[in-house]
């Protein structure tokens, strides 16, 4: 386990554990949130026993607020030298992850925060928790949240949410696609325990290879889509996986994966 003030990053089994730790903060986001995040990541990338990324927030308040709002000057200053906001280095990175990473979200998800909940693949919630994109009463908008959020939640919704800032809550965050699963406070940590415990079990090579193929026919037409997939369909099944996951359907056991 690494420790850090701002992020914890934890191996639990096959599940790696990435959990801001600022709940006196109501895990709002600094440059080490940012920085642990993705250094969360890329040590996951780097295991190959870790299957899966579980991303949540310390503590029952938050799962993150946003920006850290008390130091805005800092949250919101821009070194003009550079092309890129580390903020929006991690949501990249994130995109190009050809591991799935759940949400846990166990306390309220706003501004930045739903840019995490967002580059995340699947999400579970507890169901008081609240969600907004408050950005517009602090005279700024959840630009690099849209880059993620407009391609999960229908557009009327999303406009609503950015254009008046209102909150939302659990059950209207799972009507609109932002949640697979939401629960009481209780039943959280079972639940994303279930789902890690589906993933894990499944080859790693169809899931990393079908993570890479999601996000690259997602701005295909289909006439595109549709050879790049036969194409990439062809080559899964001369990988290890695929010859041990037919090979143990026929012989009626648990396949053993080799991950290649």
């Amino acid at each position: 386990m690494t420790d850090t003030s701002s992020v914890i990053r934890e191996k639990r089994g096959q599940a790696f554990w990435i959990t801001i730790n600022r709940p006196d903060k109501r895990n709002a986001i600094n440059a080490d949130v940012v920085g642990g995040i993705a250094r969360g990541y890329r040590e996951a990338h780097d295991d190959k026993d870790i299957r899966v990324i579980v991303l949540t927030g310390a503590g029952d308040k938050a799962f993150c607020a946003g920006a850290d709002l008390q130091h805005s000057g800092a949250a919101f200053a821009t070194d003009y030298s550079k092309p890129n906001v580390d903020y929006a280095d991690l949501l990249r990175l994130s995109q190009s992850a050809t591991k799935p990473a759940i949400a846990r979200v166990g306390g309220v998800c706003m501004a930045g925060g739903m840019g995490l909940l967002c580059m995340t693949d699947m999400a579970v919630a507890a169901d008081h928790v609240i969600f907004g994109l408050p950005e517009v009463k602090v005279g700024v908008f959840p630009m690099q949240v849209l880059s993620l959020l407009q391609s999960i939640a229908p557009k009327r919704l999303v406009s609503e949410w950015s254009l008046t800032g209102e909150p939302f809550d659990a059950h209207m965050a799972q009507a609109a696609g932002l949640l697979n699963y939401v629960v009481p406070s209780a039943e959280l940590d079972a639940k994303v325990d279930w789902l890690v415990s589906r993933i894990v079990d499944k080859s790693p090579t169809a899931i990393r290879r079908g993570k890479y193929a999601m996000r690259a026919i997602a701005s295909m037409s289909f006439d595109e889509s549709i050879a790049y997939t036969e194409s990439q369909i062809a080559l899964l099944a001369m990988t290890e996986d695929a010859k041990e996951g037919l090979k143990a359907f026929g012989e009626k056991r648990k396949p053993s994966w080799p991950g290649r």
